[in-house]
């Protein structure tokens, strides 16, 4: 799918690895587009923080790129599709509940027409085949 708004998400998987290694600097860096911020993405990152830079580096990320929120649609079809994976794969409820909160970002992506730049290739193209939204896999 081509970018219909040019807005730009990145998951968790991007800017934690980019926060450990500086391994996505660059292309973060260069990237075109507007960035904008899941409260999801920000909220696993909090769950996650420990340290005065990584605080400092959450509150730059809040201050800088707007953030957006999974509406209560979005809430209702994550259920629907994860629905639809446990019945397609026989996922336990321990696994539901781990991509419960990729399917809300890629939802909330969706939504607003945004492409989402993750590094976790797998849950992300599975949540794809059960509801398309912009993918781009770093």
């Amino acid at each position: 799918m081509t970018p219909v708004s040019g807005l730009i998400i990145f998951d968790t998987s991007i800017l934690i690895d980019d926060l450990r290694t500086g391994r996505h600097q660059l292309r973060i860096q260069s990237i075109t587009g507007l960035v904008r911020t899941s409260s999801v993405v920000v909220a696993e990152l909090w769950r996650g923080a420990t340290k005065p830079a990584e605080w400092g580096f959450l509150r730059a990320l809040c201050r800088n790129h707007p953030i957006l929120t999974p509406t209560e649609k979005n809430w209702l079809e994550s259920g629907q599709v994860l629905g639809k994976i446990r019945a397609g794969r026989g996922f336990t409820p321990d696994k539901l509940r781990d991509l419960h909160f990729d399917v809300l970002i890629a939802l909330t992506a969706r939504s607003h027409g945004a492409r989402l730049i993750t590094s976790n290739r797998t849950d992300f193209e599975m949540i794809n085949h059960y509801r398309k939204f912009q993918l781009e896999i770093w």
